[in-house]
């Protein structure tokens, strides 16, 4: 079996609901094992043991289709296997227990997306704010007085080019995931 965690983008925002009970419901439909929902964040563990579904580039799509056609809403998402995510974990470059900032992770299922965001790094106020480029992910260390949602790569990272491709995760999310 292997073990994947889904990462949804958009759920639970911007009047897009889906309800943790039917988002597992739906993944226990597509056949999968030991789903369980974490959070009302739009996160979904789960473990497949088909031989054709073991690449996450065929469940990618699957999983979206279905959840576009269950819940929709164009939904897009980042799937990692456990495995790999114990790892992003440990890759953490920052203090992430550093008081007064959050460690956040962010997602992408588009290698040239991250490059053009990681290339934001240099412009950055330090002292607010920091992303270092990983394994398909970039890592993010935010002042909790400048805010998730309004900081300079904050607002690069919600353009619209970048919704289908990317999310971000608090470092603490990722390790109930795991």
């Amino acid at each position: 079996m292997t073990a994947y965690v889904a990462l949804l983008r958009g759920v639970n925002v911007g009047g897009i609901t889906v309800k943790s009970a039917e988002l597992a419901e739906l993944f226990r439909g597509l056949g999968f094992a030991g789903v369980r929902t974490v959070l009302a964040s739009g996160n979904v563990v789960f473990e497949t043991d088909s031989a054709d579904e073991s690449d996450a580039g065929a469940l990618k799509p699957r999983i979206e289709n279905a959840l576009r056609e269950r819940f929709g809403y164009d939904a897009w998402i980042v799937l990692v296997t456990r495995e790999r995510l114990i790892g992003i974990i440990a890759d953490f470059p920052f203090d992430a227990e550093q008081e007064g900032w959050h460690p956040y992770v962010l997602f992408g299922s588009d290698s040239a997306h991250l490059a053009e965001l990681a290339a934001a790094a240099p412009d950055l106020d330090p002292a607010d704010e920091s992303i270092r480029a990983g394994d398909g992910v970039l890592y993010w260390h935010l002042r909790i007085a400048v805010g998730s949602t309004s900081s300079p790569f904050a607002k690069l990272t919600a353009k619209p080019r970048f919704k289908a491709t990317t999310t971000n995760r608090n470092l603490r999310t990722l390790r109930k995931l795991v």
